[in-house]
């Protein structure tokens, strides 16, 4: 099954999985270095920005997780695809 879809949702979805990128590394390193006060400064603003960058993709394009994580508009969303991790 075939979907269009605007090249924005590339380009959010890509940002979205860099910031990830950079939370799991900065979430390893800070698992061995806890004091470290720049990385742990850093790492708080990369979730803020994940966290706006997830609102911003779910009101255009759906919820990214399941479980009661991410809210679904009316109709219930998780029935359209392709999901996020389908493209």
């Amino acid at each position: 099954m075939s979907h269009a879809l605007p090249e924005h949702f590339y380009r959010q979805l890509e940002e979205l999985q860099a910031v990830d990128f950079v939370l799991v590394e900065l979430t390893l390193y800070l698992d061995t270095h806890p004091q470290d006060i720049q990385a742990l400064q850093q790492y708080n603003q990369y979730a803020q920005q994940r966290m706006q960058l997830a609102y911003q993709f779910e009101q255009e394009f759906g919820p990214l997780k399941s479980f009661g994580q991410s809210f679904s508009k009316q109709p219930w969303q998780w029935i359209d695809c392709p999901w996020p991790w389908q493209v």
